[in-house]
């Protein structure tokens, strides 16, 4: 039975439209719907796994010099086919190129800026595991016809517009905010609409569960140690509760159980490659993950800033993520503050930061014994 009491992404944005409080206009309405086109395409290409031919490495890199895969390449040409002949942008700049892609020759010029990561977590496409794509929208400075420069795309976080993402999983959501509040919409398989099904998503306000790379350990920072360490020890520790740890290895997938149950994530800085900043991108997983989190009502930060306050400096920049729960997200900026204030390579006087490791070291067994 066809039903007509669902509100599509379509009538949503519509009535967002319409509405004084939003600020939005019909071209980025417009926009909205393409980044929606894109990302069913990507969910039908993702969906057909091995049979689409396009699973595996396509033995190229990225500008970050990171293995592509072939959907990598793929997916990073829908997002730009769909988008840049509306009259919609001027530029996109996507995680895959190294530079931003103008507009084409006869194609009308628009007051928007796209930004993208086309294929979140591809390196966990051949073992069938969720991923996503990751968007953010700008506006372009200067009149129409001023020539797109990087700089133009060097806005801080609380400059965008909207930003979201769409999740490719046992169903396919698309995950949406235009500054009021976070909106999630199920893509309805045969009627091709995305559907409204979660109004008003919000972080959960406290949570007992974080995600964490632990095998970046030996590389943390004081602070960071210190935190795991305290959620490690569970209810024999400061907490006073045990903390489960889940860690997918695809950030859009980890945000979107976050949204939905709560948590906090962690990627922060580490000496692992030492003179880099971090390990995600500003511009195309970041920012987005802020407006999404504090929309949301939870938190994002770098663990000694405000992410959506960072002022990009390049196109690729990477920087340390930390989000989810706004009570979780504080207490790790508190212990970098009080890291900070103990002095650079001074331990706190506290017993959270003695050496330690987040395992017990297993004494050597004594002479003769195996």
């Amino acid at each position: 039975m066809i039903r007509t009491d669902q509100t599509t992404l379509a009538q949503y944005l519509i009535e967002t439209c319409r509405d004084p409080d939003h600020h939005a206009d019909e071209t980025l309405m417009t926009l909205l719907i393409d980044v929606a086109r894109a990302c069913k395409a990507i969910s039908k290409g993702v969906a057909m796994g091995a049979l689409g031919g396009a699973h595996g490495k396509a033995d190229t890199m990225n500008v970050q010099g990171e293995d592509q895969a072939k959907l990598d390449i793929l997916t990073d040409e829908v997002f730009r086919k769909r988008t840049e002949f509306n009259g919609c942008v001027r530029a996109v700049a996507s995680e895959e190129l190294e530079d931003l892609c103008p507009v084409p020759e006869g194609y009308p010029r628009g007051p928007y800026l796209l930004v993208y990561d086309p294929l979140d977590g591809s390196s966990n496409i051949d073992i069938n595991v969720s991923v996503g794509s990751i968007f953010s929208v700008l506006k372009a400075p200067g009149p129409a016809d001023k020539p797109v420069e990087e700089a133009d795309f060097l806005q801080p976080g609380t400059d965008q517009v909207a930003a979201g993402y769409a999740i490719y999983g046992p169903s396919t959501m698309l995950v949406l905010t235009l500054g009021k509040g976070v909106v999630g919409f199920t893509l309805d398989p045969m009627m091709g609409d995305f559907v409204l099904t979660h109004p008003e998503m919000r972080v959960a306000r406290s949570t007992s569960e974080f995600a964490i790379n632990a095998s970046n350990g030996r590389y943390w920072e004081d602070p960071v140690k210190a935190y795991v360490e305290e959620l490690i020890r569970g209810a024999s520790g400061p907490r006073g509760r045990d903390f489960n740890m889940r860690w997918i290895a695809s950030m859009v997938a980890d945000m979107h159980r976050i949204l939905m149950r709560g948590g906090i994530y962690l990627y922060p800085f580490d000496t692992k490659v030492p003179g880099r900043a971090g390990r995600l991108r500003l511009l195309y997983e970041a920012n987005p993950c802020a407006m999404l989190m504090e929309q949301a009502g939870g938190a994002c930060s770098t663990g000694r800033e405000r992410m959506l306050t960072v002022q990009p400096t390049e196109l690729h920049q990477r920087i340390p993520l930390i989000f989810g729960c706004a009570e979780e997200v504080a207490h790790v900026e508190a212990l970098h503050a009080a890291h900070a204030e103990a002095g650079a390579g001074q331990m706190f006087e506290t017993p959270l930061f003695n050496s330690r490791s987040l395992f017990r070291d297993i004494p050597a067994a004594p002479a003769g014994r195996v």
